[in-house]
């Protein structure tokens, strides 16, 4: 029983997400309003004659990565050479981030994927140029040109480093390669344009993949506008200047912003495609139940690793009460549900898991929300909580950023896409709220 719970805790560890085609994939497609990156996005790159340029986005945690990675699986099927790679993991710091640093981050990642099909000459030339400016920054004393090709390459990985982990650098970096990014560009596309000649038999196109962008925090700029603006939308022309195809992932705010029509019209298709929360309750506040069932699921395929043969109620769960109102408090965020399991599951001594247990995991992540917010933010809430809207404006974008509102959609009856909003479940149970909401009702 003790190994059962240690694995079961562990199963339930949000914190990687799941690589294409695992069996503890669940297809939410049918409640995340027919939503399918390999469809809303994939088919995009697929058809396209010319290089396309696409925004992901959602609400944090809630299960982009997972699909990034089945859209990976399905453009490499098609043919593709992808570039994938999860940009807060080495190469920016989501609480200090500007174009520059994501410039380098590519760059980085395609000189260290794509030197086997080229070489990477155009950039070394760019980089030995500027040697004098960089170096110190850097953290090099070794002359350029006494450096092997490997230790040159090496140097993108070194400055991108020192961007994340060298806070008193940053200025110095972004100020130096700033005032050279049109070169720069130019050099990493000739680099490009001889990989994609050269990519191994079967492959005929290049696809770049930029996760986890949408974790950088929304910073006031002297300008007046937001990191998020300066980035996506006054850089979008760097932003969309390689020659490949390119998916970026966006902070969920930005869909909400004053900008947004601009967002629209700068990047390729109608909408930026959003992966909206499973539904697991209906507007009218009734439990959604084909969403329920799906959120059920993916716990029942996390616990078959362990114990193919437990029944979900009774041997893993105490009753049917107790697994349901775990799935309903997650709001259908897929974060938020495993943590809510393993927190659960931290609780227990010997299966099956209480109702106590439960209640004990949710009051911990409610307190965690309730410290979100901002003492004017209660009647946002409570407004949402009755109306299912939000205004386009940038009142709700930090509640949309942390989480607080999710989004959800789905098609009715006469196949009309609706898109609706509510606060998250664990919030009705906060003191704050419920008193914006009765003074609201007054």
């Amino acid at each position: 029983m003790a190994n059962l719970i240690d694995n079961l805790y562990n199963a339930f560890d949000p914190s990687q997400p799941l690589p294409a085609n695992d069996p503890r994939y669940v297809d939410f497609q049918a409640v995340r309003g027919d939503t399918d990156v390999r469809v809303d996005v994939g088919r995009s790159i697929k058809r396209s004659d010319r290089m396309t340029c696409q925004l992901y986005t959602g609400h944090r945690g809630g299960g982009k990565s997972t699909e990034l990675r089945r859209l990976q699986a399905y453009l490499i099927e098609q043919n593709f050479h992808v570039v994938y790679f999860e940009a807060d993991e080495e190469d920016i710091d989501p609480e200090d981030t500007q174009y520059t640093d994501i410039l380098l981050a590519c760059t980085r990642r395609l000189i260290e994927d794509l030197n086997q099909f080229a070489k990477p000459t155009p950039l070394l030339d760019w980089l030995q140029s500027r040697w004098q400016e960089v170096k110190e920054l850097a953290l090099s004393e070794v002359e350029f040109q006494k450096m092997t090709v490997e230790a040159q390459i090496a140097q993108f990985a070194k400055l991108t480093a020192n961007l994340r982990t060298v806070p008193s650098l940053r200025h110095q970096i972004r100020t130096k390669v700033e005032s050279h990014t049109v070169t720069l560009l130019k050099a990493l596309n000739e680099f490009i344009g001889e990989a994609k000649q050269n990519l191994p038999d079967g492959e005929t196109q290049l696809a770049v993949i930029v996760d986890n962008l949408d974790r950088i925090v929304p910073v006031p700029q002297a300008s007046g506008q937001l990191n998020h603006e300066e980035i996506f939308l006054d850089r979008s022309e760097q932003l969309r200047a390689l020659d490949c195809h390119v998916v970026y992932t966006v902070p969920i705010s930005m869909v909400y912003s004053k900008r947004a029509t601009d967002l629209r019209e700068i990047y390729d298709g109608d909408e930026t495609n959003i992966l909206p929360m499973v539904m697991v309750h209906s507007p009218e506040g009734e439990v959604y139940e084909p969403g329920l069932a799906k959120m059920k699921e993916a716990i029942a395929r996390r616990v078959a690793r362990f114990a193919p043969d437990a029944a979900l109620v009774e041997d893993i769960f105490e009753s049917e009460e107790t697994l349901n109102g775990l799935c309903l408090m997650s709001g259908g965020h897929i974060r938020n549900l495993m943590l809510l399991a393993k927190a659960a599951i931290g609780q227990t001594n010997q299966f099956p898991i209480t109702q106590t247990s439960v209640k004990r995991s949710i009051t911990k992540l409610r307190d965690t929300y309730r410290r979100t917010v901002q003492a004017g933010e209660w009647e946002l809430l409570a407004k949402v909580a009755n109306s299912k809207q939000i205004d386009n404006s940038d009142e709700y974008r930090s509640l949309l950023f942390n989480r607080c509102l999710l989004e959800y959609c789905y098609y009715d009856d006469e196949g009309e896409l609706q898109r609706w909003y509510d606060v998250h479940p664990l919030m009705r149970g906060i003191r704050e709220f419920k008193d914006a909401v009765a003074k609201l009702e007054q």
